[in-house]
Parts: structure tokens; C-alpha cells; sequence
């Protein structure tokens, strides 16, 4: 069954709903009624089958523990199947609260205090929270940028990694810059990483939400080599909007790898999912397909509109082309102002709450990250209040 744009256009009331996204925002950017473009919720219903399966479930109206279905296993299994051509065991497969825990889990179960782990900056800012809380050393391997994309300093890498490095967390698609990693790319990463003895943790959640003509490969299934040294973090929430249930998964190949993660969780008591997440898990995957791709097209049009209104009414700004993610990276740097400035400017004037690029790293500093998974209606509004404070500057000529 095609769905229609229409599912997508809905406005969907969210303030006074205990959304982070809407109803922190003022607070966390120190502003007045901002409209959130920042952190990476879509203002969209999840898919109608994965609502009704919740409906049943709450009419039931138990909620005790849960025990684990195989058939989230084999949901799970043919999904990766069916969208990167992965063959994976349901034996590989360990589920989790969410990615960005996940890998704080992996951190401490098989790095030490004071080991070295490889970043890419700029990237998803928890990493390097998790990397500086837990202890261990952090170790940047800034990406490459030409004024219109990003790529691997590989020569970079290879010069900064030592004896006491034990790790590289790779973010493919890549957040905040939109890069979908080539299997060529992905190929040199993890001859470092076996060349170098490295654990290489991926964080693949965005892995589902690639633009046409681009595919997501996971880094895994280049090899069985690769795969013996890799956990590749996966799940439904940004893809289906399902993050407020915290669900997510593991894959590991290496059984050894996996029955030290499993015995990590279980000393923890963190073993046991709630009793939605496997729910909307398994639907999602066995259901949610023409709704996906639906929404990329939804998405990619809304980019269409980004770049098209930022080029005739805003040259100074100037978005990059994303391969994946429904977050844009805008780049600013002909904007004449400084980080700090543009943070003020962007909250008090044009009152469009976005991520600020330096919390992505240094390296992002004249970027601005924008979520653009929402109703046409809203970007179009961003867009209307951006012009505004654009067309209150003065450039130098």
C-alpha cells in the first residue's frame, strides 16, 4: 500500500506533551518562542501498524515482565537482510535500551581505564562524553572537507594511532555531516583497524534513512575478519520515530565478544527489554517499509526546498547535499559572524532553535545542524524566520 505525503504533512500539536524537542527548547537554548529544527525527533506518527500494535498491547492492559520473542529475532534478521544484503545468525543479536548506551557498555566491558579511542570529529557529540566519562583517552581523527563534502584522513589516522589505542567508534551515516560511507572507504577503515588490532565500534543508526541512488553498507559484512572485531549498533527509533521507547540492538559475530557483552549486562541487571520495545521492534521491521520510503522521499523534498529557498533568498548560507539522515549541515562561514555571535543571532532573531556545529567538535564550528523531518508547513516556517534576521545583517560588499 503506497502512503501518501499527506501522513507526513499532518501537524502534529507536540508542546505541553513532555517532548524535549518542543517542550525544552526555550530553556536549553535560552530563548522565546523558538521553533526546535535541533535534535533528531521527527514530528511525524510512527507507522499506523506499529500505533495499532500498541493500542492492543495497552488494552491488554498487564504490563509485567516480558520474555523475549524469536520472533524479533527473525523480524530483526530479515530486515538487514532485505535493506543491506547482511546475512546475520539471530544468535548475534543482543538487545539493548538504546545506541548511545550500548556503546558506554562496550566501552567499559573491553577498553581500560586510560586506552586510547579514535573519533572522527565532527561527529554525534555523546561520543565524546562517552569516551571522556568513562575514563579513557580520546583521540581525534578530523574528517576531511573540501567546501562541498567530507572524506576519511586515513593517512591521519594511521599516524595517530598507538600502542595504547584499543578503539575506533565510526558513525555511518555519518551525524551530523550527512556522508554515507562508500564500501571502498569503509574498506580502508578496517584494514587499519586489523592491521592495528582494533575493536571498531559502528553506530549505524541512521543506517535505514538513505537518499536514492546512495546504500547503506555495514561495515560487518565486508568480511568475516572485519566482522570478528565489530559491533554494529542498530535500531528502529529514528528510523519509525520510536525513540522515546528505547529500543535497540547489538549485532556481534564474535560469540566471545557477544557472551562478554551479555555477562557485562546481566552483572548489571540491564538485561531486560520494557514491554513495548520488542513490540514495536518487530512490527516496525515486518511492516514499516513503503512508510520508510515514503519518508525519504518526504525528507529529500524538504532538502529540495532547504537548498532551493537558501540559494535565491540566502547566498551566504549553504547547505551540503546529505547522502543519509534527515539532518542538514549548513554551513555558514560567508555569514561574517562568529560562532558565538551566530548562536545569538540565531536564537534572538531569527528564533529557530538548531544545533550549534561546535558541539559537534571544532571542526564544525561555522556549521549549523538542521532536522529537517518534519511537516513542509514548519520547514517553510524556519525558512520565513531565517530570511527575516538574514535580511537584518549587514554583509560587507
Amino acid at each position: 500500500m503506497l502512503i501518501s505525503r499527506t501522513v507526513f504533512d499532518q501537524v502534529i500539536e507536540r508542546k505541553q506533551t513532555a517532548s524535549a524537542k518542543w517542550d525544552a527548547v526555550d530553556q536549553l537554548f535560552q530563548g522565546e518562542d523558538l521553533l526546535p529544527m535541533w535534535v533528531a525527533d521527527m514530528d511525524f506518527r510512527a507507522p499506523q501498524p506499529v500505533i495499532d500494535a500498541l493500542k492492543e498491547r495497552v488494552e491488554h492492559g498487564v504490563f509485567g515482565y516480558p520474555v523475549h520473542s524469536p520472533s524479533v529475532d527473525a523480524a530483526v534478521k530479515h530486515w538487514v537482510k532485505r535493506h543491506y544484503d547482511w546475512e546475520i545468525r539471530e544468535s548475534d543479536i543482543v538487545y539493548t535500551s538504546g545506541v548511545v548506551p550500548t556503546i558506554s557498555y562496550i566501552i567499559e566491558a573491553f577498553t581500560a581505564v586510560g586506552d586510547e579511542i579514535v573519533i572522527q570529529t565532527p561527529v554525534y557529540y555523546p561520543f565524546y562524553q562517552l569516551v571522556n566519562n568513562n575514563e579513557r583517552t580520546l583521540v581525534k581523527n578530523p574528517l576531511r572537507f573540501d567546501g562541498e563534502t567530507y572524506t576519511m584522513d586515513l593517512e591521519h589516522l594511521s599516524s595517530v594511532i598507538s600502542e595504547k589505542t584499543k578503539m575506533l567508534i565510526l558513525c555511518n551515516p555519518h551525524n551530523p555531516v550527512g556522508r554515507v560511507w562508500r564500501k571502498e572507504e569503509l574498506e580502508k577503515i578496517a584494514e587499519l583497524c586489523v592491521k592495528h588490532d582494533l575493536l571498531l565500534v559502528s553506530d549505524e543508526i541512521h543506517a535505514d534513512l538513505v537518499f536514492e541512488g546512495k546504500k547503506h553498507i555495514p561495515i560487518a559484512s565486508l568480511s568475516a575478519e572485519v566482522a570478528s572485531r565489530t559491533f554494529t549498533c542498530l535500531a528502529p527509533s529514528k528510523t519509525f520515530n520510536l525513540a522515546g521507547l528505547q529500543t535497540s540492538y547489538c549485532v556481534i559475530h564474535n560469540d566471545k565478544y557477544k557472551t562478554r557483552l551479555q555477562k557485562y549486562l546481566k552483572k548489571r541487571f540491564m538485561g531486560m527489554s520494557n514491554s513495548f520495545a520488542e513490540l514495536v521492534t518487530e512490527v516496525a521491521y515486518n511492516q514499516g517499509d513503503e512508510w520508510l520510503l515514503a519518508l525519504r522521499k518526504y525528507v529529500w523534498d524538504n532538502y529540495l526546498y532547504v537548498k532551493d529557498t537558501l540559494e535565491t533568498s540566502m547566498p551566504r548560507l549553504s547547505v551540503l547535499e546529505p547522502e543519509g539522515t534527515y539532518l542538514l549541515w549548513i554551513d555558514c562561514s560567508r555569514l561574517g559572524l562568529t560562532a558565538s555571535e551566530r548562536k545569538k543571532w540565531l536564537v534572538d532573531e531569527a528564533k529557530v532553535a538548531m544545533n550549534h556545529g561546535e558541539i559537534f567538535g571544532v571542526e564544525g564550528q561555522s556549521f549549523e545542524r538542521m532536522n529537517i523531518a518534519c511537516p513542509r508547513v514548519t520547514v517553510e516556517e524556519a525558512m520565513r524566520r531565517l530570511k527575516r534576521a538574514y535580511d537584518a545583517l549587514t554583509f560587507d560588499s
